[in-house]
């Protein structure tokens, strides 16, 4: 049986899905086929006689340059990419087949669109680094910092920012707000701080301008996404930008990042919690023992190095027990949680006050000059607790024992600094207490 022959009609390479380019020497198509119109938005009557790397993305051009000057020498180029602008300005990724034609004098070449696939390494890309920022970063603050740079990579952009909303107290914060372009007569009301608010609000994308709004003169494109976790929306990630119209495209994008972000958020946030229950006492919301104990650490060294003083006041409420067993362990509560403030008001921002245990405090003080500072700082706390506290409705008395112990006078090391403190307190509390006393009176 003869086997049947094929003619190709003349249109067959406008069927093809790849965009088929003829390239002259001067570096100007003289043929494109019709997929060209679909990869790069421009008719074949529009490409004809334009430059070639005029269209090739402006960081991308140096390379192609080179790629065609190493074409027309001979060299094959069956992988090489690069990136084009389309006529609506958006970028595209461009797999390119290329080889010389000597008799002609042109480069022919196939155009492979491969956008999608860029795009989906891009979002795989974000994917693995917000979850690294995630486990790496130390803090909310470098997590927002490292989404930025990923986010800033994907989008074009020249504002990132980060509201976070706590549902419980109706706020709205910027942990991380990037700095905001000058606003216009024509967007004044466009801002992060509202469009944050109209996302959360609302619980939906924020597209501006958008399809219906196309002539608008707003002079920055803006994109904000909600922040979803289990527990509902608790903020917005939005970004503008003065050169690009975002699309649904962009939408889409930040959406995938944003669900990466809100979980990465709650792990922080959840680790935040977990040190702080580690070094905070609940109650007072003040230092807790072990982290006395660091800081006390870290203060002697420093001391031992400079050749300065540190010096830490004990302090017991007299007669704590009366008001836990008379008013309830709540006003006692409420007892702590003030004693705790009055102590806070009486320092330096540098000092520290600890709740020790129960109804002991220990103040740690560092970097000073005067021999009495300590007594000075002791008396100051005295009275601010002399002041009676309304509990339940009654006005109650608590009166401090307070012990000072010194470095170096008293001791050489936190354990035996601690303990002379201590015993000093007992002193106060054994001469009829609401005094201080000094660990040197013992002697």
């Amino acid at each position: 049986m003869k086997a049947s022959t094929y003619a190709p009609s003349e249109n067959l390479v406008d069927l093809l899905l790849d965009a088929i380019c003829v390239v002259d020497k001067r570096g100007r198509f003289v043929f494109v086929s019709a997929a060209c119109q679909r990869i790069f938005g421009y008719g074949a009557d529009e490409m004809i006689g334009q430059v070639m790397i005029d269209m090739v993305h402006p960081e991308d051009r140096a390379k192609t340059l080179q790629a065609a000057k190493e074409v027309m020498s001979g060299a094959h180029k069956p992988h090489f990419e690069n990136r084009y602008l389309r006529k609506d300005g958006s970028t595209v990724h461009i797999l390119w087949s290329a080889r010389w034609s000597e008799d002609d004098e042109v480069r022919i070449a196939v155009a492979h669109d491969i956008t999608e696939r860029k795009r989906s390494e891009a979002l795989q890309n974000a994917l693995y680094g917000i979850s690294e920022a995630a486990h790496s970063a130390k803090d909310l603050l470098g997590l927002f910092q490292q989404v930025h740079q990923i986010v800033g990579e994907l989008l074009p952009t020249i504002s990132f920012s980060v509201a976070l909303y706590d549902e419980q107290n109706d706020e709205l914060s910027f942990p991380y707000p990037a700095e905001q372009p000058p606003a216009t007569a024509a967007d004044t009301a466009l801002n992060a701080t509202t469009l944050s608010a109209q996302v959360i609000r609302s619980g939906n994308t924020l597209l501006l301008p958008n399809a219906c709004q196309a002539q608008t003169d707003a002079s920055h494109s803006w994109l904000g996404v909600p922040l979803r976790s289990h527990r509902g929306i608790i903020g917005a990630l939005l970004v503008s930008s003065a050169s690009t119209r975002y699309s649904e495209r962009e939408q889409e994008l930040l959406q995938f990042v944003s669900t990466q972000v809100a979980t990465a958020i709650e792990r922080q946030q959840m680790l935040s919690r977990l040190q702080f229950m580690a070094q905070y006492d609940q109650l007072t919301q003040l230092p807790n023992r072990e982290l006395l104990r660091d800081r006390l650490h870290t203060a002697l060294a420093r001391a031992r190095r400079e050749q300065s003083q540190v010096a830490l006041l004990f302090l017991d409420l007299d007669k704590f027990k009366q008001v836990n067993d008379s008013l309830g362990h709540a006003a006692g509560d409420q007892l702590l949680q003030g004693v705790a403030q009055r102590i806070q008001l009486c320092l330096r921002e540098a000092d520290t006050v600890a709740r020790f245990a129960g109804d002991e405090f220990v103040v740690l003080l560092e970097d000073f000059h005067s021999a009495d500072h300590a007594s000075v700082v002791a008396e100051k706390i005295r009275q601010s607790l002399n002041h009676p506290f309304e509990l339940c409705g009654q006005s109650q008395t608590i009166l401090p024992s307070i012990g000072i112990a010194l470095y170096p006078q008293h001791a050489q090391d936190e354990q035996q600094l601690l303990h002379h403190a201590d015993n000093a307190m007992y002193r106060a509390k054994q001469k009829g207490g609401n005094r201080a006393h000094s660990a040197l009176e013992q002697e």
